[in-house]
């Protein structure tokens, strides 16, 4: 099985959030729901002070455990391609996929009364496109593909999938690459 992810570089992030636009304008979402967003990483002490931005989503982890804990099996992990799906008409709304999720990344949208998550752009990524938020960054910080793939291309040593303020890797083993700043490294 090959397994697809996100790769961001932390140094080249620019926090313009376009990515979350482009993310919340494909998958047509109502004010106040996110699948994708952008979060500011700060710290120092003044003069040396540094800030830093992360684009996040769905992290399509190795053991989810949005799967798991879905009552009604909506969430499944596509086995060919390692993506964390959803079938939404299955989605009762309980809202247990949201709280088992350490990175909270599904997202309860009240207006259907139904949890929606990020699917990766499943229906581009079939086609051979890249995801909205991947297309839509203008600084290239963001990139999808296969994990083996991206760890070659972007350097296997220098990234991570644990900065301070994020959960442990250890809990799902997300499928995210991340050249952070020094700085946010735990």
């Amino acid at each position: 099985m090959a397994q697809l992810g996100f790769f961001i570089d932390a140094t080249q992030c620019s926090g313009c959030k376009t990515c979350q636009i482009a993310c919340k304008d494909k998958n047509n979402l109502p004010v106040g729901t996110l699948f994708r967003e952008v979060l500011d990483f700060e710290g120092g002490v003044f003069p040396y002070v540094w800030a830093a931005s992360l684009s996040l989503a769905c992290n399509h982890c190795t053991a989810p455990q949005c799967v798991p804990n879905c009552p009604v099996a909506a969430i499944t992990k596509d086995e060919d391609v390692g993506l964390v799906l959803q079938d939404r008409t299955m989605c009762i709304g309980c809202e247990r996929c949201v709280d088992m999720c350490p990175y909270h990344a599904p997202a309860y949208m009240p207006d259907k009364m139904i949890v929606g998550k990020c699917d990766g752009c499943f229906d581009l990524v079939a086609k051979g496109q890249a995801p909205a938020c991947v297309a839509a960054c203008s600084t290239r910080a963001l990139q999808f593909g296969e994990l083996r793939e991206l760890r070659s291309r972007f350097g296997d040593p220098a990234l991570t999938g644990d900065v301070e303020g994020l959960p442990s890797s250890s809990l799902t083993t997300p499928s995210l690459l991340i050249k952070a700043r020094k700085e946010m490294l735990p």
